[in-house]
């Protein structure tokens, strides 16, 4: 992450090819997925979907029997939008917006808007560093103590390993309001659950329908947030997905039942 001059410094150590690095980023973000929560560190993600253009999308629809819907010959591009989104794992939660588009100059402001909502509702920390749980201090996610005085870690942020990200004007931002950010790895973006939640969202909101504006998708997504939100479905880190990737793993390694048998047992 970037210290003060803006320089960026690697969350664990390098390798050939960045893969001891890559391995400690990803080691840090399964942490915190799994642990952070119950020591009182919340996680969030964020992420930005899209962009989705208001032409007809493809997916199933409600229509009758024997009247699909149809759409117009001509292929006219109606515009683009995008969302952005802030997920809470553990309970739900989904903060996004929609966007016509998403440069650093309208996510970061947006960014630091909804994190100051989310930690002006967190209680406050009044316990010394050096009595919280490991999980809740900053050197166990920084690799050592601060250089600098710190606020009390307070929040953790799960974000994708873009050049933008690792600014110092944006990263200073955090680091001063209590928040450790968690960069994602190069080809570890399915390690940022906002993905998820980002798929079923767009899903509801546009499969099957015919967005005619910018302005309609943006109010089709963020309808559909707020339906989300009504009820929220928290996400749990693992499950049957980590199981897949764990059977595709040792398919990978050629991994077999059959255990080497002991010389000595079968003389016996």
């Amino acid at each position: 992450m970037p210290d003060g001059d803006g320089a960026a410094q690697a969350q664990g150590r390098g390798g050939p090819g960045g893969r001891s690095e890559d391995g400690g980023k990803k080691g840090l973000i399964d942490l915190a997925y799994r642990l952070a929560e119950p020591a009182g560190v919340p996680v969030w993600c964020q992420d930005e979907a899209g962009p989705y253009q208001a032409i007809p999308q493809p997916g199933a629809g409600w229509q009758p029997v024997g009247e699909p819907t149809r759409q117009p010959h001509e292929y006219v591009r109606g515009g683009t939008a995008k969302l952005l989104t802030l997920f809470r794992p553990a309970t739900g939660e989904v903060r996004a917006k929609g966007v016509a588009h998403a440069p650093n100059l309208v996510l970061h402001p947006w960014l630091r808007a909804e994190l100051t909502e989310v930690l002006a509702g967190l209680p406050a920390v009044t316990t010394p560093e050096a009595e919280r749980p490991p999980l809740a201090r900053w050197s166990t996610w920084l690799g050592h103590e601060p250089r600098e005085p710190l606020p009390p870690l307070r929040l953790l942020l799960i974000w994708d390993n873009l050049a933008g990200h690792l600014s110092w004007p944006i990263t200073g931002w955090l680091l001063r309001h209590g928040i450790m950010p968690l960069y994602t790895p190069l080809s570890g973006s399915w390690l940022n659950l906002a993905e998820a939640v980002q798929r079923i969202i767009v899903g509801r909101a546009l499969a099957g329908h015919h967005p005619q504006s910018p302005a309609e998708l943006i109010a089709w997504l963020e309808d559909t947030v707020a339906g989300w939100n009504a009820a929220p479905t928290p996400f749990t880190w693992g499950g049957k997905r980590l199981e897949r990737r764990q059977r595709a793993r040792d398919r990978r390694l050629g991994g077999s039942p059959a255990v080497p048998v002991d010389p000595q047992a079968i003389a016996a």
